[in-house]
């Protein structure tokens, strides 16, 4: 017992604390700084959407208005198979607008989707984003200047989250992960990007599993090549996130889900370089083991609690932070949700597998453009 609770102890101190103070020295200490340069290679923007007829003309008006050379930029929505008014929504813009098109996909999910698109894009560059975010004026063109480096296969942007209109915290957690990635990005690639804003060189697109998604898959397949996955905190990306921390927990479920078969199945940690795999292990996998971690340790300490110290001391802290996680709203009910979420999310992919299909959260979709602005940037 006592080795599992210092096993299970020195894992989840390492990947919370640890790993990123070691990311924060790595990063000023040997630096890897990415080239980049105003270029304006030509984009293909992909919109995934399935039934988005709230938002898909707000987001369609937004990519529009970027500040980007119009015969440079193409903009496709690619509906896996909507059944409400984002087909004619679309078309509507696409009548006076030539740049946008409408691609009709079969319903396979976001991934079989963007897979269906990109085969028709003939551009140096496919970038992408959600039908609920908005980007900055600017923001393409930040997020194609590292592909002036030729190690550089990937690049993902900053999202910054609206504040919620409920419980949720989950921004405050953000800016913690957004700072990490950056760290990582300094010293090499990043472990994981966002579907809000990112982009890949054409030649380099991975055509993945269509239930493994591309936020965490890409960064280290691109890195197995041999290439670089690049971050750029000036490329911004805007999104409201879910209302209230059980929807945030029933998204993260989800999200898990994908997580856990990437582990299983994506043979993540094949032909890389030792640091990267480091990096890969200590904020990736430990992240995703945390509720196996603090099961063991809660298990191993209230077994051990009888010899006092430490051992009593860290049973009696985990009493301690459920009964705050239960008495309100906060970030200790937010990280014991989504911590148990790492553990619902197994026991789900292990009785039923994981489905390409996927639901919108609640909550995340506002009608108006101007609700989501670079004035409220934190």
């Amino acid at each position: 017992m006592r080795k599992v609770f210092w096993g299970s102890f020195a894992a989840l101190a390492w990947t919370h604390v640890g790993y990123p103070a070691a990311a924060a020295v790595a990063a000023r200490v040997a630096p890897k700084p990415v080239r980049r340069e105003d270029i304006v290679p030509s984009v293909t923007v992909i919109v995934a959407a399935h039934d988005e007829e709230d938002v898909i003309a707000r987001r369609v008006e937004n990519l529009l208005e970027l500040d980007y050379p119009t015969e440079s930029l193409e903009i496709v929505v690619a509906s896996d198979a909507s059944t409400d008014r984002t087909h004619e929504i679309v078309r509507e813009i696409a009548a006076r607008e030539p740049r946008v098109s409408l691609l009709e996909c079969p319903r396979g999910g976001k991934v079989a989707a963007q897979n269906f698109a990109v085969a028709r894009s003939e551009a140096d560059i496919v970038a992408f984003s959600d039908a609920n975010a908005t980007w900055a004026p600017e923001a393409l063109r930040k997020l194609v200047r590292v592909f002036a480096d030729p190690e550089v296969a990937y690049c993902c942007g900053r999202l910054v989250l609206e504040g919620a209109d409920g419980t949720n915290v989950e921004g405050a957690y953000w800016l913690m992960e957004t700072w990490l990635r950056e760290q990582e990005a300094e010293t090499g690639s990043i472990t994981g990007g966002n579907g809000s804003i990112y982009a890949v060189r054409r030649s380099d697109y991975a055509d993945v599993d269509a239930r493994f998604g591309h936020d965490l898959s890409f960064p280290y397949l691109m890195v197995q090549r041999g290439r670089r996955a690049a971050y750029d905190p000036e490329a911004l990306a805007f999104e409201k996130p879910t209302p209230d921390v059980e929807d945030e927990y029933r998204r993260k479920v989800r999200m898990f889900e994908h997580g856990w078969l990437m582990l299983h199945q994506g043979r993540m940690l094949e032909r890389l370089p030792p640091g990267y795999l480091v990096k890969l292990v200590s904020h990736r996998h430990l992240r995703y083991g945390s509720g196996m971690l603090h099961l063991a340790l809660a298990g191993s300490s209230f077994l051990l609690a009888r010899r006092g110290g430490i051992y009593r001391l860290a049973w009696l802290g985990h009493l301690a932070f459920l009964a705050e996680a239960a008495r309100r709203p906060g970030m200790a009910r937010y990280y014991t949700l989504v911590t148990w979420g790492t553990v619902e999310s197994l026991k789900n992919y292990v009785e039923r597998g994981v489905p390409a299909v996927w639901d919108k959260a609640p909550g995340t979709r506002v009608r108006e453009i101007d609700e989501i602005t670079t004035e409220r940037l934190p």
